[in-house]
């Protein structure tokens, strides 16, 4: 049935608009809303969407005074006392209406797929030119990253400072006090325990920086030695089997808030937040998993044991084997992950031979925007194809 004829039934109170849609569905919008949302030429910049008033701007008794429909069935709403008139298709009462649809959410466990081990039975990594190449490949890449929390590059040249442009196919560079980039080898007397050659548990990177880089890339420049693989982990996953198995452990990390720090000769980095991040929901939006960066824990007296009943649990699942995925990056392969979801860890490796990664930062929203509007595109063309058929 075409949206022109979606409405069954349609009445009105100054307060509200309620719309009775032929599927069943009820919509009661209220007149603030209606108004606050006003697509009209004067409420609205044509070419990007924009609010021109603000919620101020409205009467103190604004009141729906009437509701027509058009032939072509659209709702012409008037308010009062003002005497403004808001058309709205049904199309957009019906994609839009606060009744009918969730709140927007691509961030949080509800919007991703949750993994393990054997969810993967072998990896699958894009060539870095057809993925420069080729949208699709691009689109497929980002994707990957934005559900399952990372994706994998082949055939990166191996030149140093390369992993920058790679940020620049999708986002922005996210510097901070390692530089542009940063390079992850065995050095003498280290700041961090990273540029040693000591095997890593799982950890998030800079859980102790306001705001955390959410995007992380690491890229293999050499890599002969014996040891030194990578391992993932779905720190969502570990989240969720921490809240099957005892909800109150995982109340206690959404609940008690950390210090974090990073110190050395030139920088002073702290934050405070919670392990473990829920939205308005109770969904996990973001975790923050590393034990060498907490500061001294300082909680009520009577919170300190049960943090710790819930911190072992929690680090316990996150080095659970059937959770970790293990791989070997050889030179020109570049993984880039979610640093706010996807824990990342390394086995030791010999002092012999050579392990040269480099590393940089960038941040989910540059990469969401080029993802969407690699998928606007699509869907575009679709539709064109569509037509055309």
């Amino acid at each position: 049935m075409s949206v022109e004829n979606q409405i069954e039934t349609f009445r009105f109170t100054p307060e509200e608009l309620q719309i009775d849609w032929q599927d069943g569905q009820t919509s009661r919008l209220h007149c603030v809303w209606l108004r606050d949302h006003c697509q009209m030429p004067s409420s609205r910049n044509a070419q990007n969407g924009q609010r021109l008033m603000n919620v101020t701007d409205f009467p103190d008794d604004l009141r729906i005074e009437g509701v027509t429909q058009q032939a072509n069935g659209d709702l012409v709403v008037a308010f009062a006392p003002e005497g403004h008139e808001s058309v709205f298709s049904q199309a957009w009462l019906l994609n839009n209406c606060y009744c009918l649809n969730a709140t927007f959410d691509d961030r949080s466990e509800a919007a991703k797929t949750l993994w393990d081990a054997e969810s993967f039975s072998s990896l699958s990594f894009t060539d870095y030119q057809h993925y420069c190449q080729d949208e699709r490949a691009k689109r497929d890449c980002l994707q990957q990253v934005r559900d399952h929390g990372f994706a994998l590059l082949s055939g990166v040249p191996c030149d140093e400072g390369q992993i920058l442009e790679v940020i620049r196919t999708f986002g922005f560079c996210r510097e901070t006090n390692y530089g542009p980039l940063f390079d992850v080898r065995t050095v003498v007397d280290p700041n961090n325990l990273a540029f040693s050659n000591l095997g890593l548990g799982c950890h998030a990177d800079n859980p102790y920086r306001d705001p955390v880089p959410t995007v992380q890339l690491l890229h293999c420049l050499a890599s002969s030695t014996e040891g030194g693989d990578s391992i993932l982990v779905d720190g969502f996953k570990a989240a969720s089997i921490l809240r099957q198995e005892a909800p109150e452990h995982f109340e206690q990390l959404c609940r008690q808030y950390l210090n974090y720090r990073f110190s050395d000769a030139t920088t002073e980095l702290r934050s405070r937040v919670p392990m473990i991040e829920v939205d308005d929901r109770g969904y996990v939006t973001k975790v923050r998993y590393n034990n060498r960066s907490i500061d001294t824990v300082r909680l009520a007296p009577e919170s300190v044991a049960a943090f710790y009943q819930a911190y072992r649990h929690y680090a316990g699942i996150l080095e659970r084997p059937e959770l970790k995925l293990t791989f070997k990056l050889r030179p020109g392969d570049l993984v880039v992950f979610d640093n706010t979801r996807v824990m990342h860890a390394r086995t030791a490796f010999s002092a012999g031979g050579q392990r040269h990664l480099q590393g940089a930062y960038a941040d989910l929203d540059g990469l969401y925007s080029t993802l969407a509007v690699l998928e606007r595109a699509r869907n575009t063309n679709e539709l064109v194809q569509g037509a055309l058929a």
